[in-house]
C-alpha cells in the first residue's frame, strides 16, 4: 500500500472513530504484538514531509504505509 492509498483509506477519520492497524514484517519486542490502536483517531492533513500521521489529540502516530497488512476503522 502506498502512502497516498493509506491516506485515502484513513480520510474518514474525524475524531469520532477508533483506528486499528496491523503491520506485517515488523519485529516487536513483545511476541505477536505488531498492531496499533488509536482511540478517536484523526488523520493529520498532508504536510511537507508526506508522512501518514494520525492523532488522538494527545499523541501523533506515524504509520509506515508499506508495512500495513490491514486496518479497521470503528473499533469497539
Amino acid at each position: 500500500m502506498t502512502s497516498d492509498q493509506l491516506r485515502q483509506a484513513l480520510g474518514e477519520l474525524n475524531g469520532e472513530r477508533d483506528l486499528g492497524v496491523v503491520f506485517s514484517n515488523v519485529h516487536s519486542p513483545v511476541p505477536g504484538v505488531s498492531s496499533l490502536e488509536v482511540k478517536k483517531a484523526m488523520l493529520i492533513p498532508d504536510e511537507a514531509d508526506h508522512l501518514v500521521k494520525v492523532t488522538d489529540g494527545k499523541s501523533v502516530f506515524i504509520i509506515d504505509a508499506e508495512r500495513v497488512a490491514w486496518i479497521r476503522i470503528g473499533l469497539r
